[in-house]
């Protein structure tokens, strides 16, 4: 009896079992090299079944060292066309070629591999596949009722988080370091649930990095190049909840139920913002309406009803594209993180689609400002027109996001007046933050009851910008004081006085006009001296200096081509002045990354480089 075995019977193991049994007793097995070029790759890629299927080929070995059946090793290898073309079938169109030529019995797992070989005019024995049940992963045991994820890493004793929602502890779950033995184990069952379960499959596969989903599991799995040692990540939810165990749940309720709407749901990581969003998820499809999620990776707990879609050829815009053709209600993006990512939620929302969008966030008016400057400012209420924030696994603020045409909080005249995003508390109605476009930037002003510290934002931000239209045309120093919400002095050296002012005070009137603020211009021997360097306007220091003039880091700017970079370790998000000898220069927001960047060219800029040139030395203090 010839038999030709294909790959799935060899991973299976059935070859040899067959041959235990007598069923193939005394058979002569010839095994194409096609098999053993897949084997070979799986095993490679440190795919189980790959490893599987070697050790079968060796137990063959053995029964025809013992004289139990014959063994030879036929066909040719797939080359590198073939190996691409494998999913179209070419790899296994070589193995049936096997079969044929040897006039044997082609032995499969594979039901369409049967059918062809069938149809071919092959002896073909099908064997049903094994049906792989994974009872548990080695690694769950390291998880009890009260833990969120489990890291495990080479070299590193087991650590855990537990807890409750928003009160999780990072801790040691064992005292026994972790082998590269141990980890390689823990790979290879993960990755084999993955590959032979229903309930798994790998979301993302690249060379040092895999993301497997197991049944409510998601695993991280990093390695060497990518990473310095073999590390396990595993997350699963520990908290189901549903609308009702939430503050603000029946406003939340009628606002998704009232229209489609635009909503970003706002946290810091592990405060809750995945379950809300599965909760309202749940909320939406018992109100019978069609819900669908675009997730990556796919790990929101929903039910049945509910189809969790991914990245589409690795983009969420054809998944936008795809799920535009399927008009659901709703849909669920977690999480929104990159400019594209924002982009696809504005053009899905756009187009009539009710979106729910999960966004890191530390307030719930930063889940907002990101949208600034990736979707155009007038539109941001017509994408979001709602954010909720969740802390400690509880709703804490909702915000109603809308347009209105008016004179900006703090600005008095009436030919100010432009559109506003007007950010109000949904329980009280009362406005929070006003965002607008102020001398071509974008600001966002906290307004309200709070008066003091709140029109100090707006002071900064019109006093910041009076400095630098009075910088672009004086020639020395210039210090700003605001005398109330419409007017301002303006202290700049004798010899500008006249370059300020302009011919027949022309300049100054169009800086006015500009800004919509009355400007009184004088020379800085007029400055009333002041020992804290404080005052109405805030942020200048005085010509006296004082001990003020002492304070503030040190820094060192880099310069290059096209910036001057000032760099603020420890600074990331604060505002803060910029002195240079003591003396203010600007004011400036810290970006992410913790640097100042500014344009070779500017006022600013050339203001710096003299300071530089002249050795004064550069400090930042914090407003």
């Amino acid at each position: 009896m010839n038999v030709v075995p294909d790959t799935s019977v060899v991973v299976d193991g059935r070859v040899s079992e067959r041959v235990e049994s007598g069923a193939f007793a005394d058979a002569a097995i010839y095994v194409p090299e096609a098999v053993v070029s897949e084997l070979e790759s799986q095993a490679n890629s440190d795919r189980e079944i790959g490893w599987q299927g070697l050790q079968e080929l060796q137990r063959l070995t053995e029964f025809a060292d013992e004289g139990r059946i014959q063994l030879e090793y036929v066909g040719r290898r797939p080359n590198e066309e073939e190996i691409r073309r494998a999913s179209a079938g070419e790899i296994d169109a070589i193995i049936r070629d096997v079969a044929s030529e040897y006039d044997a019995t082609f032995v499969t797992s594979d039901i369409v591999q049967g059918e062809v070989a069938k149809a071919k005019g092959l002896d073909v024995e099908y064997l049903e596949p094994y049906d792989s049940e994974v009872e548990e992963l080695s690694i769950q045991p390291y998880f009890d009722e009260g833990t969120m994820s489990v890291h495990l890493k080479t070299g590193m004793v087991p650590m855990a988080k537990r807890g409750t929602v928003g009160e999780m502890r990072y801790e040691p779950i064992g005292e026994t370091e972790l082998d590269d033995e141990t980890m390689r184990e823990y790979v290879h069952d993960v990755t084999n649930a993955a590959s032979s379960s229903d309930e798994g499959f790998t979301e993302l596969s690249e060379p040092g990095m895999q993301i497997i989903q197991f049944r409510n599991y998601r695993i991280a799995i990093a390695q060497p190049p990518f990473s310095d040692g073999v590390e396990i990540t595993a997350v699963r939810p520990i908290a189901k909840t549903t609308m009702a165990d939430y503050s603000y749940a029946e406003e939340v309720e009628e606002r998704l139920l009232d229209r489609q709407r635009g909503v970003l749901i706002a946290g810091a990581p592990g405060a809750g913002k995945s379950t809300f969003a599965q909760a309202v998820a749940e909320f939406l499809a018992d109100a019978d309406y069609s819900v669908k999620t675009m997730e990556k990776p796919r790990d929101l707990q929903v039910g049945p009803d509910i189809t969790q879609y991914t990245e589409l050829d690795g983009q969420m815009e054809k998944t936008a594209d795809a799920l535009l053709m399927v008009r659901p209600d709703y849909t669920i993006y977690d999480e929104v993180r990159k400019t594209s990512d924002f982009r696809t939620f504005s053009d899905m929302r756009l187009a009539g689609v009710g979106m729910v969008g999960v966004v890191h966030a530390t307030r719930a008016i930063d889940a907002l400002q990101r949208l600034v400057g990736r979707v155009e400012l007038g539109m941001i209420p017509q994408v979001v027109d709602t954010v909720a924030y969740v802390e400690a696994g509880d709703l804490t603020t909702v915000y109603d996001v809308k347009t209105e045409v008016k004179v900006p909080a703090g600005l008095m005249e009436e030919d100010l007046a432009r559109p506003v995003i007007v950010v109000s508390d949904h329980e009280t109605g009362t406005p929070e933050y006003e965002i607008y476009t102020f001398n071509r930037q974008v600001v966002t002003v906290p307004i309200g009851e709070e008066g003091g510290e709140r029109e100090t934002g707006v002071g900064r931000i019109a006093k910041q910008e009076i400095e630098r239209e009075i910088r672009a045309v004086a020639r020395g120093h210039v210090q700003v004081e605001l005398q109330g919400q419409n007017r301002a002095v303006v202290y700049v050296e004798d010899d500008d006085i006249s370059y300020v002012i302009g011919k027949g005070g022309g300049r100054i009137s169009q800086i006015e006009d500009d800004l919509g603020i009355n400007i009184d211009v004088r020379t800085l021997d007029e400055r009333p001296q002041r020992s804290t360097g404080g005052g109405a306007g805030g942020g200048s220091a005085s010509a006296s200096g004082g001990s003020q003039r002492q304070q503030g880091e040190v820094v060192t700017p880099e310069i290059t081509a096209r910036h001057i970079i000032v760099p603020l370790d420890g600074y990331a998000g604060e505002t803060v002045e910029v002195r240079a000898g003591g003396e203010y220069l600007f004011t400036a927001t810290v970006s992410r990354g913790g640097e100042i960047q500014v344009s070779r060219g500017s006022a600013i800029a050339e203001e710096m480089e003299r300071a530089i040139d002249d050795g004064k030395q550069l400090t930042v203090l914090a407003s």
